[in-house]
C-alpha cells in the first residue's frame, strides 16, 4: 500500500483465494420471442454457479501505476475472460468484429480511505453461441480492495436492468436475425454487500454516478455533447434564431442493448 500526493498504488496478495458466485436468471422476454423459439437462448444458464479463483485474477482490474480519484485505466483482458467463462464458456471481448459501437474495458477509482479502495468499472463483451451471439448492454460493477490486507473484500460484475438490456443475433441459414430483450440477472459476485456503500468518504471520493459518467465518456463520443432538455433547446433556438434538427432514435446511445 502506497499513498503519494493523493495518488495510491493498489495490489492484491496473489496467494489468497476468492470464491465467486454466478447467476443468470431465465430470459424475461424478447421482442420476437427468441427466448421461446431458440433453444440455446431459452436454456441459457451459468457454466459454473460457484468457483474458486486466485486473487491474482482480480489484479487485472487494478491500475499498473499510482492513480488518483476519478482517474481511469484499461483493464487487462485475460482476467476478465477467465471470470466471464464462469457465466458462459465462450466470451468475446473483441466486439469490433461485429461493428459494435463501443469496445474496451475501463476502470475508475471512485474513493479510498486508509482501509478500502472502491473501483467502479465498465466492460463490453458478448458470448458466442453455436448459432449466434448474445450481447449484454454492458457489464458494470465494483471491486472493493482491502488496502492493508491486499484482499478482495467485495466484487460485483453485472448487466444493469432493462427495460431492454441485451441483444442477440440468431443465424438462420444464409442470414442472421436480430432481437433484443430483458434478462433480470446476469452477475458475478463476491460477498453479499458492498462494505463502502454507506461510508462517507471525506475528500478523496466521487459519487458512484460521477464515476459511471466518467467511464461512459470513455466509450461514447455522444456523451461529450452538452445535452439539454427539449424545452431548453426550444428556448436556445429562439434566443439564437437557429433551427432545430430533430433525429429520432429507437434505442439508447450509451450501451449495446439495441
Amino acid at each position: 500500500m502506497e499513498t503519494l500526493e493523493n495518488k495510491i498504488t493498489l495490489n492484491l496478495d496473489g496467494d489468497t483465494e476468492v470464491s465467486v458466485k454466478a447467476f443468470i436468471a431465465p430470459i424475461e422476454y424478447t421482442i420476437n420471442n427468441f427466448h421461446i423459439e431458440w433453444d440455446e437462448l431459452a436454456n441459457l444458464r451459468v457454466a459454473e454457479p460457484k468457483k474458486q479463483y486466485s486473487a491474482s485474477v482480480f489484479q487485472a482490474f487494478l491500475p499498473s501505476e499510482s492513480v488518483s480519484v476519478g482517474e481511469c485505466w484499461q483493464i487487462e483482458e485475460d482476467g476478465v475472460t477467465e471470470l466471464l467463462q464462469q457465466l458462459h464458456p465462450n466470451p468475446n471481448l473483441d466486439m469490433s468484429i461485429n461493428v459494435s459501437d463501443s469496445c474496451g474495458l475501463w476502470a475508475c477509482l471512485r474513493a479510498y480511505n486508509d482501509q478500502f479502495a472502491d473501483i467502479v468499472f465498465r466492460i463490453h463483451a458478448e458470448f458466442k453461441f453455436e448459432d449466434g451471439r448474445f450481447t449484454p448492454s454492458q457489464f458494470t460493477g465494483h471491486l472493493v480492495v482491502d488496502r492493508t490486507g491486499e484482499k478482495v473484500t467485495f466484487f460485483e460484475m453485472y448487466v444493469p436492468e432493462g427495460p431492454i438490456n441485451f441483444d442477440v443475433s440468431w443465424k438462420q441459414e444464409k442470414y442472421s436475425i436480430i432481437d433484443s430483450g430483458l434478462c433480470q440477472q446476469m452477475e458475478l459476485r463476491v460477498g453479499t454487500q458492498n462494505p463502502v456503500r454507506d461510508v462517507e468518504f471525506i475528500g478523496d471520493s466521487i459519487t458512484d454516478e460521477e464515476a459511471k459518467r466518467i467511464l461512459t465518456q470513455r466509450f461514447y463520443k455522444s456523451e461529450q455533447i452538452n445535452w439539454v432538455l427539449p424545452e431548453q433547446a426550444l428556448e436556445i433556438a429562439q434566443t439564437q434564431q437557429k433551427p432545430i434538427h430533430v433525429i429520432s432514435i429507437d434505442g439508447p446511445l450509451t450501451d449495446e442493448a439495441c
